[in-house]
């Protein structure tokens, strides 16, 4: 009976449930090796590393990652460093794909931590080099301002180098890494010596990348390998305006934004370029000056001589504004920000002529409020070849701290009849204009004034547009924090009725009006302007 009973389907059943349970959720133990280490790669070291409790075969398959990726933060750092060192420590692989150690939140409160780290990243580095690391990522903590060792300098293995609050050697450079085609560097200080010899140590570069970096005032660019330099905000500001000059006759990329200060920036020879970007900013002297000396200025001839200064500087970057929009007239892919819209409207007031442009593809990345409105319709009627326009709308913070010689020509440009402007010009190439919102503030009590300058700004373009084919307006839709609606949606839709019933010149074209949601269906209302009927279509 017993002998039974134990082979009965009864008693057999839970045993075969498990197994067929264990089979079933556990697939991903069936896969091989190899491909098992490719998926730990891809996650964060330590998560990669707490693997090994799931069974013996998981407890050794973290040893094997190619990828290394450490966060360091302040909450316990001494653990995060042990953690570190544990990794390199048990690590079987023999070649490392992508290393990266990231301490930008990181802010030592003793000097034995700083010195802890130290050491922490020389092993790192050490270990990466040893490894043929082909990218490394070293973002050092604020106040580090570390040095490159020579080790990863001349690094032959290196394809991608992206380093922050970290650089080369100032006085004494040796820079070769002959396989380096990526290079980003961020929060420190080169030289002229520095970028000769990183342009001739690394002839298979071809994008290079530098953010907040300052000290070097000539950048020549003479391979024909390097297409893309990207130079995004100026590390600091200094009395008497710095200078940097670009000659890169192979370029084919070039994108110059953020915050430069008084740095003139001129382009010597872009000459190849087909893809621009300039959205930066440039500050008065006067403004730097006040934020360098709090002391206020009582002698009246003191004053007279900084005002002065501050028109012949004003003078010399609008001149190079002008030359730098000509050197880049022929690209086909051309973006212009805020600043330069104000910039031009100053420009042609004083009777300069605005270098005609060639670019069939034309984005304004404008604020909200802040842009010049003559002057982004000067910018237009320089462009009759544009066939595409994208407007990129935003209200994040934007520094208009201007001096009272731009403010009094600013100014006019808000206030001035643009009759003149619609009546004589004609886009005999226009056929698609899309306006995009990113919304980050709460617009509820003030949005007119700024729909009132892009009504006016559309307006130009619909009258003058002859062959428009489509007109789309697209919102991010983005509850706001502060009133908790989607406060400017409902300003958008009626700017979209309200330009459906303006006078234009193109026959026939559609007026799109799109909320996109990242959660939820996007929904579109067309307004056909050739039978004059909307349709809604989700």
């Amino acid at each position: 009976m017993a002998s039974s009973s134990s082979n009965s389907p009864s008693s057999k059943k839970p045993k075969i449930e498990i197994e067929e349970q264990t089979l079933g959720d556990d697939r991903i133990s069936q896969l091989p090796d190899s491909l098992l280490v490719q998926i730990l790669s891809l996650l964060a070291t330590k998560d990669a590393f707490a693997t090994c409790i799931l069974s013996k075969r998981w407890q050794y398959l973290s040893t094997f990652v190619y990828n290394f990726i450490f966060t360091i933060t302040n909450d316990q750092a001494r653990e995060n460093f042990s953690f570190v060192d544990y990794a390199l420590t048990h690590s079987l692989s023999s070649k490392i794909k992508k290393f990266q150690l990231d301490c930008t939140d990181l802010y030592p409160s003793d000097r034995s931590l700083e010195y802890e780290y130290d050491a922490l990243v020389r092993r790192c580095l050490s270990f990466a080099v040893e490894r043929k690391v082909e990218n490394l990522v070293l973002w050092s903590f604020v106040d580090d301002h570390c040095t490159l060792p020579e080790s990863v300098c001349t690094c032959s293995s290196l394809i991608t180098l992206d380093v922050k609050y970290c650089g080369f050697d100032y006085y004494h450079p040796v820079i070769s890494c002959k396989s380096l085609k990526s290079l980003k560097l961020g929060y420190t200080v080169l030289s002229d010596e520095n970028i000769v010899n990183l342009l001739s140590g690394c002839p298979e570069l071809e994008t290079m990348e530098l953010y907040r970096v300052e000290g070097f005032c000539r950048l020549e660019i003479n391979s024909l390998k390097l297409k893309r330099f990207k130079l995004k905000g100026y590390l600091f500001a200094q009395a008497g305006g710095d200078s940097l000059e670009i000659i890169a006759p192979y370029l084919h990329h070039l994108e110059i934004s953020g915050d430069l200060y008084d740095l003139k920036c001129r382009l010597v020879d872009v000459s190849s370029v087909v893809n621009a970007k300039l959205t930066f900013n440039i500050m008065c002297i006067k403004e730097i000056d006040n934020d360098d000396d709090e002391e206020e200025f009582d002698d009246e001839e003191e004053s007279d001589e900084e005002e002065d200064s501050c028109r012949d500087y004003h003078e010399a970057v609008y001149t190079l504004v002008q030359d730098n929009l000509q050197k880049l007239s022929c690209a086909t892919n051309l973006t212009i920000g805020t600043w330069f819209t104000e910039v031009l409207c100053m420009l042609l007031f004083k009777g300069v002529s605005i270098p005609e442009l060639k670019c069939k593809y034309l984005t304004l990345e404008l604020h909200f409020k802040e842009f010049n409105l003559y002057g982004a319709t000067g910018l237009l009627r320089a462009s009759p070849y544009v066939e595409t326009l994208n407007i990129d709308m935003d209200t994040k913070h934007f520094d208009d701290s201007r001096c009272c010689f731009e403010l009094l020509d600013l100014a006019k440009g808000d206030n001035i009849d643009l009759q003149s402007c619609i009546s004589s010009f004609v886009f005999p190439n226009l056929k698609n204009v899309k306006i995009v919102f990113s919304s980050r503030q709460c617009l509820k009590n003030h949005v007119k004034w700024g729909l009132d300058k892009l009504f006016k700004l559309l307006e130009f373009l619909l009258r003058n547009a002859k062959f428009l084919e489509k007109f789309i307006i697209i919102l991010e839709r983005r509850l706001c924090g502060i009133c908790s609606m989607n406060c400017l949606s409902q300003y958008l839709f009626r700017l979209a009725e309200k330009l459906s019933g303006c006078p234009r010149s193109s026959t026939k074209f559609m007026i799109i009006f799109r909320e996109v949601s990242l959660k939820y269906c996007n929904l579109t209302f067309e307004f056909d302007l050739w039978n004059s009927q909307p349709s809604i279509r989700m």
